[in-house]
């Protein structure tokens, strides 16, 4: 099974960060995505590039339709031509698995997004 197709589970403030192991082998399943480290914990950051802000919007409005199907919200910028996509699990502060399994989904996403550069 795909990373895209895995089940996210319920996330809470204790539940446990991926651990050195986990982190090595998901990150190598979304090759494309930067681990960025903002105010001690770490996230997963995209940016994804469009021909226009008409494109962008629309990727960026189907990225918020798999974090409501979840539950679970990244941070979207959307600029004219590019959405920075960056996932992380705010109540436990740094990354779940679920973080990477949306990160793949959004990947999927992407791959069939109208207007992508």
């Amino acid at each position: 099974m795909s990373l895209a197709q895995a089940q996210c589970e319920a996330c809470r403030a204790g539940a446990p960060h991926v651990t050195d192991e986990e982190l090595a082998e998901l990150i190598r399943e979304i090759p494309d995505w930067n681990i960025e480290v903002r105010d001690g914990h770490m996230e997963l950051e995209r940016l994804f590039l469009f021909k226009n802000f008409r494109h962008a919007l629309a990727f960026t409005n189907a990225v918020g339709a798999i974090a409501e199907a979840e539950g679970h919200h990244p941070a979207l910028l959307t600029e004219w031509g590019k959405v920075t996509v960056t996932w992380w699990s705010h109540e436990m502060k740094g990354l779940h698995r679920n973080d990477f399994i949306l990160a793949a989904r959004t990947d999927e996403l992407a791959a069939t997004a109208e207007g992508r550069k």
